[in-house]
């Protein structure tokens, strides 16, 4: 956190609302953008500006309260309006620069925050508000400026319900994120009334009363894309776009390689290094760092996993969390990995399942192989050591070791551990009994559908 001048600031979040209009049991602070909530966003950007940081939630949200920590919280017990939420905070205003920002608000960056404070405070207006020019602005509060002698001031905001036709054309739109100093913003606050049809306590009233008592209000303009409101599953999927977007600009100019960016979905922490390629279609989930260069091929699912360099992954490879690729290994299609450590040129590289295992470097997985890790009540692990050869439709029956150099033949279940150098059978001896195919085939024509 860093401060902006020699006065303190702070930030109230407010994150109290449901999740109603996205028909959610969920708050609307919690749905995710790029795998973490709305609410991890506006924190991560505030974090970077203001000094002290509170959230106010609603009553049970508990679960928002900890997501919020180590900040404050505070609960706005009824759900009286935004100026009622921003009060229910006041014991963690302080003196100097007062931000109100809303959790469905995510996307603002901390370079436009520090925007919005300078502005207010080299401005010297009592009130400077967020506001951006929509593409469709039809739901959004309007602006209204006047010409003063200190320059730009807003003089009102109004709603396009009560708006005339003169005032709807008004394109400069109101964001909702705003910030003044503490000593003039509290009493503001405090006066506000619910004089309006739904008895609620509204936080654009702060600009009447600013007006009223002579303080200047400036807008501080900034991309719609940023200052978005989220208040439905479309909004939130639109939303999700812009986010993905800029992680995806982000990640090739750090060096990677995406051929159709589009089709490429990225996470908030997802990392990947230099002259990593990624291939059409291709899903980060949460936690994965790719070293580059590696290749991660069309098509693939990764999860809370580690790609080291060299390495080529898929196409239609899934990574599950708690696995770990090392140098030059190879995953190809359908292969499915879940807590597994791929060892330096390590192959496996069709068809295979391997869940908690730990295989060796320059060892090669035949296409069809099985580790069965679970064994209805525990998981247990595979060990395969260096340089083995585990054929086609193998089936490793967890807890085992598979010594150095170990040789498993095509299509063996094996159930003992393995030493180093040994080559092992694991299926029944074939026997062959002539001329009974063709009796077979006779039998079968004669014989009723």
């Amino acid at each position: 956190m860093a401060t902006t001048d020699n006065n303190a600031s702070s930030a109230i979040i407010l994150a109290a609302g449901l999740g109603t209009r996205m028909k959610s049991a969920l708050p609307k602070a919690l749905h995710a953008i790029a795998g973490r909530p709305m609410l991890r966003h506006l924190l991560d950007s505030a974090e970077q500006v203001f000094d002290r940081i509170a959230v106010v939630v609603g009553p049970d949200m508990e679960v928002l309260a900890r997501l919020a920590a180590p900040h404050p919280t505070a609960i706005q017990h009824d759900r009286l309006g935004t100026a009622h939420a921003a009060l229910a905070a006041e014991a963690f205003f302080a003196d100097g620069e007062v931000a109100i920002l809303f959790a469905d608000n995510p996307l603002i960056q901390p370079e436009t925050l520090r925007r919005l404070l300078a502005e207010r405070q080299n401005s010297g207006a009592g009130l400077a508000l967020m506001a951006m020019r929509p593409a469709d602005p039809a739901r959004y509060g309007r602006l209204v400026v006047e010409q003063t002698t200190d320059g730009p001031a807003v003089t009102r905001i109004v709603e396009w319900a009560d708006a005339s036709e003169a005032e709807r054309a008004i394109t400069l739109c109101n964001a909702g994120a705003l910030c003044g100093p503490a000593r003039l913003l509290l009493p503001w606050l405090r006066a506000i009334r619910p004089d309006n049809a739904r008895g609620e306590y509204y936080l654009t009233d702060l600009v009447r009363l600013a007006v009223a008592d002579g303080a200047r209000v400036v807008a501080v303009e900034a991309d719609e894309a940023e200052l978005r409101g989220i208040n439905s599953r479309a909004e939130l999927a639109e939303a999700e776009a812009v986010v993905q977007h800029r992680l995806r600009q982000t990640a090739m100019a750090g060096g990677a390689t995406l051929t159709a960016p589009d089709t490429v979905f990225l996470t908030h922490d997802t990392k990947l290094g230099p002259d990593t390629v990624v291939g059409p279609h291709v899903v980060f989930a949460a936690g994965v760092t790719v070293e580059g260069p590696a290749e991660i091929r069309a098509f693939s699912h990764l999860e809370g996993c580690h790609v080291g360099p060299g390495a080529i992954i898929g196409p239609y490879a899934r990574l599950r969390p708690g696995t770990v690729i090392g140098p030059a290994a190879h995953v190809g299609n359908f292969v499915e990995l879940k807590a597994t450590r791929l060892g330096e040129g390590a192959k496996a590289n069709h068809l295979s399942y391997l869940g908690d295992a730990d295989i060796g470097a320059g060892t090669n997985i035949g296409a069809g192989t099985i580790t069965c890790n679970y064994d209805g009540t525990h998981k247990h692990r595979t060990t395969i050591g260096k340089g083995v050869f585990v054929g086609s439709d193998s089936v490793l029956v967890a807890p085992i070791d598979l010594g150095d150099g170990a040789f498993v033949a095509a299509g063996s279940v094996i159930t003992a551990d393995v030493p180093a150098d040994a080559m092992a059978f694991g299926r029944a001896r074939q026997t062959e009994i002539l001329g009974r195919a063709a009796a077979y085939r006779a039998a079968r024509k004669g014989a009723k559908p």
